[in-house]
């Protein structure tokens, strides 16, 4: 089976993006005529996400069908969300080749975030959770969801026990954090509400289903609602 990279770029266009593909070895000066020069008479193309695969022309077929109603004719650009493009590439087996500063599990939670972000309304969101390898002791914090970003506010108590599955951009990031007696000194944006769990906790977290508003409500609530409403 050939192997070669399929690649996701946005464009100046809102809601308009490329999905081709190249050779392993093109990569590189691909992106950069495209970046350069624009395609099909459109310019402000920029790198989303790329990854090598197995048999990449059977999976360029398969994301043509899947996105067929969203194609401009003749074309490789789609009328699409680029985050629902990047979630799909990010699920297949193969060596990401970009972005280069996260893996693909992160690029794909991030994707995802990026997604539900608008069915979330704007607010705060509060935290518990007992750690049982912190000898029962209780994370709690709190988290501004504003402009499509997720605050995890200072004051937030911190668990400092390190456990299992955090991502790596989260574990370096709880290194540098401003901490004191277990409590943040600062405000820390991240990419997900399963990133802010993990910054409290040290450890995989699914935040959609731990982070509550103030009635009670999580994240997955407002998700569900809105997905279901529309």
């Amino acid at each position: 089976m050939a192997k070669g990279i399929l690649y996701v770029m946005t464009t100046v266009v809102p809601g308009l993006i490329k999905i081709g593909k190249t050779g392993s070895s093109n990569y590189e000066q691909r992106m950069y005529n495209l970046e350069k020069n624009g395609y099909s008479n459109v310019v402000g193309l920029k790198r989303c996400f790329a990854i090598e695969v197995e048999d990449y022309d059977e999976k360029e077929r398969l994301l043509d069908e899947i996105f067929s109603k969203s194609r401009v004719e003749n074309t490789e650009l789609f009328a699409i969300d680029v985050n629902l493009a990047m979630r799909l590439l990010s699920s297949f087996e193969g060596k990401q080749i970009y972005p280069t500063n996260q893996s693909k599990d992160e690029v794909f939670d991030t994707a995802t975030a990026n997604s539900d972000i608008a069915l979330i309304p704007e607010g705060t969101y509060y935290f518990e959770r007992k750690i049982k390898a912190w000898d029962g002791n209780v994370v709690t914090g709190s988290m501004e969801v504003k402009n499509g970003k997720f605050i995890v506010k200072k004051g937030s108590f911190i668990c400092p026990v390190e456990g299992k599955g955090n991502s790596s951009s989260v574990h370096n990031l709880r290194k540098e954090l401003k901490i004191k007696n277990n409590v943040l000194q600062e405000d820390v944006k991240l990419t997900s509400p399963s990133a802010a769990g993990g910054l409290l906790i040290g450890a995989a977290c699914n935040g959609w289903s731990n982070w509550k508003d103030a009635s009670g409500k999580t994240l997955d609530y407002y998700r569900n609602k809105r997905a279901h409403k529309d």
